[in-house]
């Protein structure tokens, strides 16, 4: 009987277990001999600000469902990686806890790696808030080399709404501007970085009248991770592309977006304008990008 409760307790034998692979001298209490390893009940309770009795109840079963506030403090006195803090609001609450935007401006070399990979098709990666953060030799190519701006710059809204080049290139500027805008609220949404991009939508308000005029209406778009684009080169004329966006497997923040030349001619093409040799970039570098909007 004793097992079946256990087992049954799955949210208790994880908090049990966490704790127990916390060193209490690094966290500040006493190093006295203990007959078990880790923090104490009332230690965790105490570094969580909630009542030990409440905690022990969670322990062991009783007391009914946390709230999501109380997860959040036990996961912070736990030390919990955002891994074990989402397995936390499973356990405990059958869903994953509301997104918590972290910016990060890099990737990983091997992850570059696959981007050059990918040429001659322009290819990049873009935050939840749309800046560009890395890319491969064929994406300047195709639009816009976003190697030439400031980090601050890179942004494909910022291209989208106040770059002239992008009007030039789009067969229908308003259709890709509305629905990148829609696309652009939700992964933001999504990614708990809606505060984040406050100054950002302040700003393009602003500057932009059609900004302002697109984002007041609201509108999502529906579904859309593969379509076709057709640009207009200024030196290779028509170019069509099917593009296709792909989540970047343990960065939920991050799109990986890929536009295939659709004919082989197009590959051509592009490939006669790719440079000699990549350009040098440090693995930190939070530059690497050149991309136009995904219509």
């Amino acid at each position: 009987m004793t097992d079946l409760i256990e087992t049954e307790n799955v949210l208790g034998t994880y908090l049990r277990d966490r704790r127990a692979k916390l060193d209490p001298s690094a966290l500040g209490f006493g190093g006295e001999r203990r007959r078990t390893p880790g923090l104490r009940r009332e230690e965790v309770a105490q570094r969580a600000n909630i009542s030990p009795t409440w905690y022990t109840w969670l322990e062991q079963g009783r007391g009914g469902a946390p709230s999501a506030d109380v997860l959040d403090r036990i996961a912070r006195a736990l030390m919990l990686t955002e891994v074990e803090r989402e397995h936390l609001f499973l356990l405990g609450l059958g869903r994953p806890p509301e997104a918590r935007y972290r910016r990060n401006d890099g990737v990983t070399p091997r992850l570059q790696r696959v981007l050059d990979a990918l040429e001659p098709s322009p290819a990049l990666i873009r935050t939840a808030t749309w800046d560009v953060i890395a890319w491969n030799r064929a994406a300047p190519v195709m639009l816009i080399d976003y190697g030439s701006l400031p980090p601050e710059e890179r942004n494909i809204l910022r291209y989208i709404f106040l770059d002239p080049r992008a009007r030039a290139v789009q067969y229908d500027w308003e259709s890709v501007a509305r629905f990148a805008l829609g696309a652009f609220r939700v992964d933001a949404a999504r990614a708990g970085a809606s505060s984040e991009i406050e100054p950002f939508v302040a700003e393009l308000c602003r500057i932009s009248p059609e900004f302002r005029a697109m984002w007041r209406e609201n509108d999502v778009p529906g579904a859309h991770t593969e379509a076709v684009k057709h640009i207009r080169h200024p030196i290779l004329g028509p170019l069509a592309f099917e593009y296709s966006a792909f989540s970047v497997d343990g960065r939920t923040d991050l799109s990986m977006i890929v536009y295939n030349p659709a004919t082989p001619d197009d590959a051509e093409r592009i490939r006669s304008l790719l440079p000699a040799s990549p350009p040098h970039r440090a693995a930190s570098d939070s530059a690497p990008h050149g991309e136009e909007q995904a219509s």
